[in-house]
């Protein structure tokens, strides 16, 4: 970090995590709202997963590309684009739903297209933006502070998303987007986020996502991990995009519940990751992220097993407030931990093969899941998904560069620091 910055950091941090959460709890109320808008209209769940599906595909293909231009581009003007993109394409949404009696289905697919676009973006840029912003010995409780931030999201946006699509017009829930966007560009004014030493160069697309994979390949432990993390995708996704369609038509209960349940979800997250960000500090990372994988496979699994009625209803609850409290283990405790693994200024392109690579098999997955949905039923693609789940978590445990990556990692870092 520059000296200048160490002084105040937090001051600097929570404004960042501020536009953050303005930002991003408008967005995901407006990104409900267009699924639910969707299943309400077609009452398809192959329409569902094709949305979902579309959301994906800019992650998939443009990661690897995005790593490159996020570690040599201005990161704020980077962020302040992506949101405004957003809220333009929202306005343009909102404007067509004005005119006409609805909105029509291509142009809400073009919408969540390129939501996903800014999307892809985004995330990576974020995470390579918090290792300048906090010290390094607070970069696994500043990675738990964010994840909290966008739980709160997950919890405040379901619910109040569900209230607001039953109670208001889609073209005002659309315009959302743009009053966060307002708030969030306006507090990430007043952030001031460190220059790196690539920031400036020449860009070679081709060639530095060829040097990103590389630096992923070699780094055995972390390349096993990415590959668990591919599978757990491909496994899970389906079943994550299926959500509503499980709690309206298997269930058969309302928006609401389906809000209900993303909130429910959403307050694990928030718990799981509320102790992250406060008690930080773990001997082997590694252990609490594969504990998430069977915690998420036995609630996921289990949840394809309960009876389709009011009851069973009420059990989903229950098991998706344990998935909630499994879930930031995995994103929070993998992602400090690649933070940590390569220098600010390599590491956008790091993380964009990374994510592409943890995206990749998550199209393929939805695109039978809608289809495989209407025709097993949703619920046993739930228990598909805990099946496969309880299977990664056993792989990661079976795989001794992965099992003991982060083991291997603190003591590079303690000797790095020695020698200093």
């Amino acid at each position: 970090m520059e000296n200048n910055l160490k002084k105040h950091w937090h001051q600097n941090f929570y404004f960042f995590l501020g536009g953050q959460f303005l930002s991003g709890i408008t967005s995901m109320i407006v990104q409900y709202s267009i699924i639910w808008y969707l299943y309400n209209e077609t009452k398809s769940a192959t329409i569902v997963s094709l949305a979902t599906l579309l959301g994906m595909i800019p992650m998939v293909l443009l990661s690897p590309f995005a790593g490159p231009l996020i570690d040599r581009v201005n990161k704020k003007k980077l962020l302040i684009l992506t949101d405004f993109i957003v809220a333009l394409f929202a306005l343009i949404l909102a404007i067509v739903g004005f005119l006409t009696a609805g909105f029509p289905i291509w142009l809400v697919f073009v919408s969540l297209f390129v939501r996903s676009v800014a999307q892809t973006f985004q995330m990576p840029t974020i995470q390579s933006v918090l290792p300048t912003l906090v010290p390094e010995s607070q970069l696994t409780k500043a990675n738990g502070q964010l994840g909290m931030v966008q739980s709160a999201n997950f919890i405040i946006a379901p619910a109040l998303g569900a209230q607001l699509f039953a109670t208001f017009d889609m073209n005002y829930l659309i315009l959302l987007d743009v009053v966060g966007a307002i708030f969030g560009i306006g507090l990430l004014l007043f952030v001031t986020i460190p220059k790196i030493n690539a920031a400036g160069e020449k860009i070679h697309f081709l060639s530095d996502t060829v040097f990103g994979f590389n630096q992923l390949v070699k780094n055995r432990g972390l390349w096993a991990i990415t590959i668990i993390g591919a599978l757990f995708t491909l496994i899970f996704m389906p079943a994550a995009s299926l959500y509503p369609v499980m709690t309206m038509d298997y269930f058969q209960g309302t928006v609401q519940q389906a809000g209900l349940i993303e909130t429910i979800y959403a307050v694990g997250m928030l718990v799981g990751g509320t102790f992250i960000g406060l008690f930080g500090k773990f001997k082997n990372r590694v252990k609490p992220i594969v504990a998430s994988y069977l915690i998420l496979g036995i609630t996921v699994g289990g949840s394809g097993l309960l009876p389709g009625n009011q009851r069973g209803f009420i059990l989903f609850i229950l098991l998706n407030g344990i998935a909630g409290l499994a879930t930031p283990y995995f994103n929070t405790l993998l992602m400090a931990m690649i933070q940590q693994s390569y220098p600010p200024q390599i590491l956008g392109r790091v993380l964009g093969v990374l994510n592409s690579l943890m995206s990749l098999t998550g199209p393929v997955g939805l695109i039978f899941a809608g289809p495989l949905a209407d025709y097993l039923g949703v619920e046993k693609i739930f228990l598909i998904a805990g099946i496969g789940t309880l299977l990664c978590g056993l792989a990661m445990f079976l795989t001794p560069s992965a099992r003991n990556y982060d083991l291997d990692l603190q003591a590079r870092l303690h000797q790095e620091g020695d020698l200093k």
